[in-house]
């Protein structure tokens, strides 16, 4: 049985740094079984309907601007799997899980950041999956729940996004030794719900949890939610780990969770 995983995609320049982060995703995929294909669910891909990406061969894409040029050389050929999609497919249509195919898109830095980091051979399959920001968080629960099985034929499910997400409250320059109390205390809300699966709190987080309006803004919501994909994916063993946190620009969080 495979675990499925949130992981912090954070800033693209961790493609390009070494720091405690990088590390720890570097070890990350030293450690976890090989898993036969990835299905990613990136905060950096949305649509009304759930999509599904069936290529042969990913092109890179360089969705941000303004960053150093060695970013933008960077290429992660991954592969897909027909197979896999397949499955995907046949556990979506038993849930009556709505989506469509997409045969074109390449892989978004939310995607390929994250991977080049577990996995830099890029020698895995991936199929990459759409969020959908406009379902409510147990709707995009159960588009998860809906691959649960899945993980037990060696398929390794991520969530790729940042629990607290705002760039406009983001301090770029010398301050990551600094973090802002209320993503704090928004991590540590979060923290304590998810180890306890406590599903209905989490529904409720913007109502909820503390600071939920500054970690989770209605412009960046999209990275919050691929959490609950990853841990619908897992609702059949519902048990939540913190693996990493730690922070950047003040308040920017990595945090990685292991589900199952």
């Amino acid at each position: 049985m495979m675990p499925a995983f949130f992981i912090a995609h954070g800033a693209p320049l961790l493609a390009i740094e070494t720091n405690e982060y990088t590390q720890f995703l570097q070890r990350l995929g030293q450690t976890l079984p090989r898993p036969k294909a990835i299905i990613l669910f990136s905060a950096h891909w949305e649509s009304t309907v759930q999509k599904i990406s069936d290529v042969k061969q990913y092109r890179t894409i360089y969705d941000f601007g303004g960053f150093p040029e060695a970013l933008y050389q960077i290429e992660y050929p991954a592969q897909g799997d027909h197979q896999t999609v397949k499955e995907i497919q046949e556990a979506f249509e038993e849930q009556h899980v709505s989506y469509e195919i997409e045969k074109n898109r390449g892989l978004d830095h939310g995607a390929w950041v994250v991977l080049r980091l577990l996995y830099p051979d890029a020698d895995i399959p991936v199929i990459a999956m759409s969020v959908n920001p406009h379902l409510t968080p147990e709707e995009q629960y159960k588009v998860g729940q809906s691959l649960s099985k899945l993980r037990e034929k060696g398929l390794l499910i991520i969530g790729s996004g940042g629990t607290v997400h705002n760039l406009g409250a983001v301090k770029m320059a010398g301050n990551d030794g600094n973090i802002d109390e209320w993503a704090l205390r928004f991590d540590e809300w979060l923290a304590r719900c998810l180890t306890n699966w406590d599903v209905e709190s989490l529904f409720h987080y913007s109502r909820l949890a503390p600071a939920a309006d500054l970690a989770v803004p209605p412009y960046g919501k999209e990275h919050f939610i691929p959490i609950f994909y990853a841990m619908g994916a897992a609702h059949n063993e519902p048990k939540a780990q913190l693996m990493h946190r730690s922070y950047r620009y003040g308040n920017l969080s990595h945090s990685v969770w292991q589900f199952g």
